[in-house]
């Protein structure tokens, strides 16, 4: 593994060569499901390493939500997603406890579309030696999250967690989920975690809904980084961009759009937000 910096564009990169050798697909069966390689034991949900970590020392985790092979996020229920989002919590407080780390992702990839190679419902979390790019240029900005959320945006909520679509989304049915209350972090939302999970549960069950079949996505969480700086005005917050465009039909992020860093966006926000408070 090798952290490099591209020269022209300041992007760091880490080079693992030995990432080229894992398996796309297990060959014995699912090993998330219990019994299974990487889940021994009965669960409800549960974390383990990475075994194809793209960086060392322990920094990759996955996180299985639940025992069930065909199970989705919306079908877990506000109980169990409760439980994801506690276990999520957990693991950034034991990761940013870590003085090698200084910033911690939760991510998920669903769907094949996305690169998901194991059908089992789970996610991932890194932990960073520096702050993302990505998570610092949000983080440095007047706050805007906190701000009221017009009625034709907005698509669900619960307490004080709410969900809609960004006026200037970049994905077709792109979604942000923010607390009103300035929450910086999944340690600091445990007292809400509840409230979390039934908004991502009323949401991606949405998701699903809207052309009836299971919405490949990707989804992100960035919170306040754990490298010892107050951060006093961030606002933990879930990134949610859908795959698709139409049913069945991948929202490619074409060359005009990574050259020139403008996002050409074929559904208009407000019409997205209204399909998904119908679906």
């Amino acid at each position: 593994m090798e952290y490099r910096t591209d020269p022209l564009t300041g992007r760091t990169v880490v080079v693992v060569g030995s990432r080229q050798a894992r398996p796309n697909l297990p060959p014995d069966g699912c090993p998330f499901c219990p019994g299974g390689l990487e889940a021994p034991e009965p669960y409800d949900v549960r974390w383990f390493p990475n075994r194809w970590p793209p960086m060392e020392e322990g920094r990759c985790e996955v996180v299985l939500y639940t025992p069930v092979h065909d199970a989705t996020f919306a079908s877990l229920g506000v109980e169990g997603a409760t439980r994801v989002v506690r276990l999520w919590a957990d693991r950034t407080e034991a990761l940013g406890a870590r003085p090698d780390i200084a910033y911690v992702l939760v991510f998920e990839n669903r769907g094949p579309a996305v690169g998901a190679t194991i059908a089992h419902p789970h996610g991932q979390i890194y932990g960073f030696g520096a702050v993302p790019d990505a998570a610092r240029v949000e983080l440095e900005r007047p706050d805007p999250l906190g701000a009221d959320v017009p009625a034709d945006l907005l698509v669900a909520r619960r307490g004080t967690w709410r969900a809609w679509t960004p006026a200037a989304s970049s994905y077709p049915y792109e979604l942000v989920v923010a607390p009103e209350d300035a929450i910086a972090d999944l340690p600091s939302a445990r007292a809400t975690a509840t409230d979390l999970a039934t908004v991502l549960v009323d949401v991606l069950g949405r998701l699903d809904r809207l052309f009836d079949a299971p919405m490949p996505y990707m989804l992100w969480i960035h919170q306040r980084p754990t490298d010892g700086t107050a951060w006093p005005d961030t606002r933990a917050h879930v990134h949610i961009a859908p795959a698709w465009r139409a049913p069945g039909t991948l929202r490619f992020v074409a060359a005009g759009e990574l050259g020139s860093g403008v996002y050409f966006n074929p559904v208009v926000p407000e019409a997205a937000a209204d399909a998904l408070r119908r679906a």
